[in-house]
């Protein structure tokens, strides 16, 4: 384990990668992005009151194990259903810059971009939608075009219901392997739904775990990092 942010930082850019891999909730910021802006999103309204309460129960049907995570992963992108794109974009940027700015950790985002300067190709990889994902990479200046979140099909303006991918868990070396198509020198993530996406890596870095993955990381010897302000919670 890095004794230091300074020796974090420089433990990755010694190793020179040419294509990383990050999640994003728990590993470039704290908390679930995702899951907060869908309790926000319901709140102002965006949804209808019937979706909002179908939706509520789904969730707790999650919670309590009816749900499995790929089905709660792509309904919470699938109950936009007929809304226009523009609005869902607007309300994930409204709502990343007034909830999350704070919750970033600066050392990874200064990560993020010294890789690039380095002409790392990064990419963010996450289950939640793509529409708060796009929203939080404006702030680490990571492109559109190297996301990797649930996404749906987008008709003339319109969101559908027909999904077209949920990185989550073996979703995410899937994705990476059909769009990026290169070999991963390293990955970042904190929950055993990354596992996958950093066992594909050459170097798999466990940044502020849960303790299942913090286990696994321990196992495998993957490097462990808690950022300024979080601790180890095996």
């Amino acid at each position: 384990m890095p004794d230091s942010t300074s020796d974090f930082l420089d433990s990755v850019l010694r190793l020179k990668p040419l294509v990383a891999a990050f999640d994003c909730d728990g590993t470039l910021w704290s908390g679930d992005a995702g899951e907060r802006f869908f309790d926000w999103e319901m709140k102002k309204g965006l949804v209808s009151a019937e979706v909002a309460t179908s939706m509520r129960a789904r969730y707790a049907g999650y919670k309590a194990g009816t749900v499995s995570e790929d089905d709660m992963c792509g309904e919470m992108v699938s109950m936009h259903n007929g809304l226009r794109e523009s609005t869902l974009m607007n309300a994930a940027d409204e709502f990343f810059n007034h909830a999350f700015p704070s919750h970033i950790f600066p050392e990874m985002r200064e990560l993020v971009q010294r890789l690039q300067k380095a002409g790392c190709e990064v990419w963010a990889v996450s289950s939640s939608n793509e529409w708060v994902i796009r929203a939080g990479m404006k702030h680490f200046g990571i492109p559109e075009n190297r996301i990797l979140a649930t996404a749906i099909e987008i008709r003339e303006g319109i969101i559908t219901n027909r999904l077209i991918r949920i990185p989550s868990g073996a979703g995410k070396p899937k994705a990476l392997r059909e769009v990026v198509k290169k070999d991963v020198d390293a990955a970042f993530g904190n929950s055993r739904w990354d596992a996958e996406m950093l066992a594909m890596s050459k170097h798999a870095f466990a940044v502020n775990p849960n303790p299942d993955l913090e286990a696994t990381a321990r196992l495998r010897s993957w490097t462990i990092y808690f950022p300024n302000g979080t601790q180890s919670r095996a």
